[in-house]
């Protein structure tokens, strides 16, 4: 097969691993240090040793704990290719997003990349921008598409990234009545905003009833969580 497959929209997460498996990519990397290595052929790459292929993105139909990053790697040198996954945003684990900024420094040192969300069989619209030097943002139109899409009808909550960039992510999700975000944690400073209802953004030292208008800014590593007091709390979430 060749290198145009990568384009296509295998799906979920675990079906892009199975659909990268069939063109090759084998191996699972993983990080060590400021390296990557595969520990099954005990090969180390470094940054100038490899190169990533295909960058897959998937939001969590739930939550933004849940979203992932899939790297497509292969190294010409050792004539190797596999995947790397991640979390990013909450999730993100830090030596490993260390790493991929500091190879895309390497390679394309002060330069903006426009970034648009790619289809899902979800969303199989795509084509959203998600990162340029500006970017519009229509608040009240993504409302509406988390409350016409299937996910927000068969589930508690549906989530929408609008925004995303190795410093700074956007995402608005809504959640019904009594959903409840259980207690976690986020590596960095987080900002919420309440667009629509009312919620209650709790800690283990403060509990805080937010309206429509109102916003808090939470500093990193801190246990939280979050209960929708109405129907729809739409909220904007700063990462």
């Amino acid at each position: 097969m060749n290198e145009y497959n990568l384009n296509e929209n295998f799906g979920t997460l675990s079906e892009t691993i199975n659909g990268l498996l069939k063109l090759g990519y084998t191996h699972d990397f993983n990080i060590q240090d400021e390296c990557i290595v595969c520990h099954v052929t005990n090969i180390t790459l470094s940054p100038n040793e490899f190169q990533i292929d295909k960058v897959y993105r998937f939001e969590g139909d739930s939550d933004p704990d849940y979203q992932s990053i899939l790297y497509a790697i292969s190294s010409t040198k050792y004539d190797i290719k596999g995947i790397l996954v991640n979390g990013y945003g909450i999730s993100a684990d830090e030596a490993t997003s260390k790493l991929i900024e500091k190879l895309q420094t390497h390679v394309s040192q002060n330069m903006t990349e426009n970034k648009s969300s790619e289809s899902t069989l979800k969303r199989p619209e795509g084509d959203r921008v998600l990162n340029a030097p500006l970017v519009e943002m229509d608040l009240n139109k993504f409302i509406d598409q988390i409350k016409n899409e299937a996910t927000w009808k068969d589930s508690d909550r549906n989530s929408l990234t609008i925004f995303k960039s190795n410093t700074m992510r956007i995402v608005i999700m809504g959640l019904h009545e009594n959903t409840e975000l259980k207690p976690h944690q986020a590596k960095g400073v987080i900002s919420v905003q309440v667009l629509e209802g009312k919620m209650n953004f709790i800690t283990e030292k403060q509990n805080t009833l937010l309206e429509k208008g109102q916003m808090i800014v939470l500093h990193e590593n801190i246990t939280h969580s979050v209960l929708a007091w109405l129907i729809l709390s739409s909220f904007l979430l700063l990462l």
